[in-house]
């Protein structure tokens, strides 16, 4: 059976625990002034794996947040996941000496093939591909701009380059607590007939057991921040339900 994966998110911005709504910087809420604190906590509530977007990279093009991510690898047992601004080798080693598990391209997969390709090679599971997506075509720069590169088109030819996991958002759904695009999250898995993670939107228990139902078409895991945060969704209790137990059909 295809495990399912949750991974609490981390999104770090001037070295504090943040959200954004849409990837808008204006629309900014600070949640703990602590990552590493907050990441520590995830752990304890049962996480597995944590995920870290280093805001701040995704918009200066290389990472800025280094410090905070290798605080936060010292800090827990479970592996870290980190996105944000990863476009150069020197990243990526970087990045994988302070312990980070897997590095998640995003920018780079559109704009840097050669680097791209280079990192799947060398690198192969420790690298993930993140496609942000709006209205069904890549969007890079933390956001800011929209490639005219459809998702699964992308995810289709990086998986010919040895991509094996995908972490795929709609970025309509970020962050408004309205459910995740499951529809093109499964078209992407089946495009790219490797993982894809899901992100952005999960807000519920059942948005969680709706992911959860098409893990064996390729749904590996959800990321959650926001819910988590609010405390619409606890942490616990959905490791507990949709990742410990692993049920065939979770109503």
């Amino acid at each position: 059976m295809t495990a399912f994966m949750i991974y609490p998110a981390i999104d770090i911005r001037g070295g504090k625990c943040v959200r954004l709504v849409q990837g808008d910087y204006n629309q900014e809420t600070v949640y703990h002034d602590s990552p590493v604190e907050a990441a520590k906590a995830w752990e304890d509530q049962g996480g597995s794996f944590i995920h870290l977007v280093d805001l701040d990279g995704a918009k200066a093009g290389s990472p800025v947040n280094i410090e905070v991510i290798g605080q936060i690898a010292s800090a827990v047992q479970v592996p870290v996941q980190v996105g944000g601004g990863i476009r150069k080798i020197e990243d990526v080693k970087k990045l994988l000496d302070l312990g980070v598990a897997r590095l998640i391209l995003g920018t780079a997969a559109i704009e840097d093939r050669q680097f791209t390709e280079q990192v799947l090679g060398t690198y192969g599971d420790k690298v993930a591909i993140g496609i942000d997506a709006r209205n069904g075509y890549v969007a890079t720069r933390g956001w800011l701009e929209t490639s005219e590169v459809k998702a699964e088109i992308l995810a289709k030819e990086l998986a010919i380059y040895g991509a094996q996991t995908f972490i795929f958002t709609d970025i309509s759904r970020d962050g408004m607590m309205q459910g995740p695009n499951v529809e093109a999250i499964v078209a992407l898995a089946a495009a790219s007939g490797q993982k894809v993670i899901a992100s952005g939107g999960v807000s519920t228990m059942e948005d969680l057991v709706k992911l959860h139902r098409h893990r064996e078409d390729g749904v590996s895991g959800a990321i959650i921040g926001k819910a988590l945060y609010t405390g619409a969704i606890d942490l616990r209790q959905a490791v507990e339900t949709v990742e410990n137990r692993g049920v065939t059909d979770l109503k």
